[in-house]
């Protein structure tokens, strides 16, 4: 079976980059040690080993459909809801007091890091169930926490975020799902939901949509905005009565092909209810929670693919011969064997710019889940939420932007062969274009990134990510080997600092739309930094193995980490001051009237 991850490289980034025992010995994962988590993610690689990597290429050729008013998926998706509540995937991450285990974040991450690679169609089924559970957990009353919590975790029932309609798209404050009280405290739905991931099939009993609607007289815009818990089918007396949530019909996609979305029609007969999750008009805020841990998930995905994507094309340049290498005088000699194309330095530059891509993004979002550990835990709470909160729009983005370039890299490595449906690399070019779509686009997330997180309370969470660097930076200065890579990142902390110096005094005159009108190029240069961060860090951890007597993986392994960093700085840090130069132009040429595009 070919691989698509690295449980070596997981392990480093998890142990000895991201420190994960000194996690494990806070009072809150004390139930966790690290023989624990290790059985825990080899029982995860098994499973995917065995069940999902197998499927992978059929749930693309045998897509998710609509069938006679069903949606018919892979039948993989029964199996892997079951074992899902069996392995305490849905739940495990949950507290105590939620019905949890309470198994850290960044080890969740890894485990559903592990499934997605394998198969990228499958983890969202019970990651959506998980989100939507949490959300119940969180604000529900005492009875939809008695109804409904218990059947999801088991992944006996399905769990969904009902967020976009036809007519609003991302713009949530357009949402006119409505809300109609009941006497007895219940509301009648009614509403139109769009490319609802996972909102229907016939492997679970029930779908818990978690809607968001108008309560009859709300406000307009999205103070107005309220959450509710609609069932497909809703409990009645111990059974299961139809809801009148229809599914309307399904999306067909160029990728992730078999993983369902719907099209759902609520309360078409005027006989759908939905219940009241926490209180009326704060909505968007509760689902903030789901959605964040959605974005996350999102990177996680972006990550995944280009991890399978590296690991294809890695693969076939070890086995595909073709060419043959210069010799020193520039000439290639013809009665040699063709040498294998991992051989040619471009193919190498390809593969190179593949891992730096994907083990950087990986790096990122273990960082992000640590930060979602220790804001829950620990001696600093706020400082760790205002981390991961300035983080989230960054951990979706770049392993989705430059995901893309990443297995676009590997198509490349394979030539003709790439683009032909017979070798898997068409598909993950495929199914990860997706990425800087779902959850918020790429222009919302940087939109986010500079309109809101970056000034937060006085660029306060962007100060506490600085010292975050700077920490580092004076742990790598502690190997003559690191000193120039440190400097570097030191200096492109200065340039993002010098970009904001300049954008920031719009933003003070009220010029909103000129403070983030190119807020695209800033996220691209903030996320290229802080990749530029966590390579640094990792060859810090390489570092220190090597020099220590009791190493956990071989000294080439560390070698192979310290030379895709300089390859990182080398070829895609600089690309910051390019884009420096676009940020702080005073030219200005997007916001124009609508003429200037008709010619």
């Amino acid at each position: 079976m070919a691989d698509y991850m690295n449980m070596d490289t997981l392990r480093f980034q998890l142990y000895e980059v991201m420190g994960l025992k000194n996690l494990l010995e806070l009072d809150y994962f004390s139930d966790w040690d690290q023989e624990s988590v290790d059985i825990f993610l080899d029982s995860m690689k098994d499973f995917s080993d065995k069940d999902l990597y197998p499927a992978f290429r059929e749930m693309d050729e045998d897509p998710a459909r609509y069938e006679d008013g069903k949606i018919i998926v892979h039948p993989v998706v029964e199996k892997l809801m079951r074992k899902s509540g069996e392995m305490g995937l849905i739940s495990a991450p949950f507290s105590h007091e939620k019905g949890g285990m309470q198994l850290p974040n960044i080890v969740m991450q890894s485990a559903l890091f592990i499934m997605e690679a394998a198969n990228n169609n499958c983890p969202g089924y019970p990651g959506l169930t998980a989100g939507a559970a949490n959300l119940i957990a969180t604000f529900g009353s005492d009875h939809l926490k008695t109804t409904y919590l218990e059947k999801m975790m088991n992944g006996d029932w399905a769990g969904t975020m009902c967020l976009t309609e036809p007519q609003a798209g991302s713009s949530l404050s357009d949402v006119a799902s409505s809300a109609v009280p009941n006497e007895d405290g219940s509301y009648k739905i009614t509403g139109q939901k769009i490319f609802i991931s996972g909102g229907d099939h016939e492997y679970c009993d029930n779908f818990v949509h978690l809607f968001l609607a108008r309560i009859e007289g709300a406000p307009a815009g999205t103070k107005g905005i309220s959450l509710f818990v609609v069932p497909k089918n809703r409990p009645e007396n111990g059974e299961l009565k139809f809801n009148d949530v229809i599914t309307a019909g399904d999306f067909q996609k160029m990728g992730q092909r078999g993983y369902c979305t719907t099209h759902l029609s609520f309360g078409e007969s005027s006989d759908c209810v939905g219940w009241l999750l926490g209180e009326p008009h704060r909505g968007l805020k509760y689902m903030f929670q789901m959605m964040n841990e959605a974005r996350i998930a999102v990177g996680r995905s972006g990550v995944s693919v280009a991890s399978g994507a590296y690991h294809a094309s890695l693969q076939y340049a070890r086995e595909r011969p073709q060419g043959r290498r210069l010799s020193d005088t520039g000439k290639k000699n013809s009665d040699e064997d063709q040498t294998l194309i991992i051989n040619h330095p471009d193919v190498r530059r390809m593969l190179l710019l593949q891992k730096a891509i994907y083990e950087g993004g990986l790096s990122l979002i273990l960082q992000s889940s640590k930060y979602d550990d220790l804001s829950r835990t620990g001696d600093d709470k706020e400082r760790n939420h205002m981390l991961l909160e300035l983080l989230t729009p960054v951990t979706k983005t770049f392993p989705a932007e430059a995901g893309q370039l990443a297995v676009s890299n590997g198509l490349q490595v394979l030539g003709g062969y790439g683009f032909c449906s017979e070798f898997v690399l068409q598909q993950y070019h495929r199914d990860i274009r997706i990425m800087s779509i779902y959850e918020g686009t790429t222009g919302i997330q940087s939109m986010d990134l500079l309109g809101r997180k970056v000034p937060m309370n006085g660029g306060t969470a962007l100060g506490y990510l600085v010292a975050e660097m700077q920490e580092v930076i004076g742990q790598a200065r502690n190997f003559d080997e690191l000193k120039p890579y440190a400097d570097i990142l030191d200096s492109k902390i200065a340039v993002v600092q010098s970009v904001l110096a300049k954008l920031m005094p719009f933003a003070m005159k009220g010029e909103h739309e000129r403070y983030i009108h190119d807020a695209n190029m800033f996220m691209e240069m903030f996320s290229i930094v802080v990749i530029a961060w966590q390579w640094l860090q990792m060859a810090v951890a390489a570092k220190k193995s090597l020099e220590s007597n009791d190493k956990r993986f071989t000294a080439d392994f560390y070698e192979s980490k310290i030379h895709t960093m300089k390859f990182y700085f080398k070829y895609e840090v600089p690309k910051t001051t390019g884009l420096c130069e676009i940020l702080k132009s005073d030219e200005v040429l997007t916001i124009i009237d609508e003429k200037e595009l008709a010619f």
